[in-house]
């Protein structure tokens, strides 16, 4: 599984799994590069075979019900849908 990488500041561990074609996954990023945080994603719609399945599984941990989009912040904790609140508390 490959996931981008986004440059800035280090606010963390954050790893974003979202879809391509999802508006509120695409707010999620914007929101995030606006507070200038580093972070990696992954577009799991855009995934085939193993790495697809390797991805929805590793999604499942911190969101059984596999919604888009899901972050997750320092291994601890996810924000499953677009928190804008939560997220700019923890990035702020």
């Amino acid at each position: 599984m490959d996931f981008e990488h986004v440059k800035g500041e280090n606010k963390g561990k954050l790893v974003l799994f979202a879809l391509s074609t999802c508006g509120w996954c695409k707010k999620t990023r914007v929101l995030m590069e606006e507070l200038g945080a580093e972070y990696d994603y992954i577009y799991v719609d855009l995934l085939q075979g193993e790495d697809r399945d390797e991805a929805v599984e590793a999604l499942k941990v911190w969101n059984p019900q596999v919604s888009f989009p899901t972050l997750i912040v320092n291994d601890k904790e996810s924000i499953v849908g677009f928190d804008q609140d939560r997220i700019m508390e923890i990035l702020g």
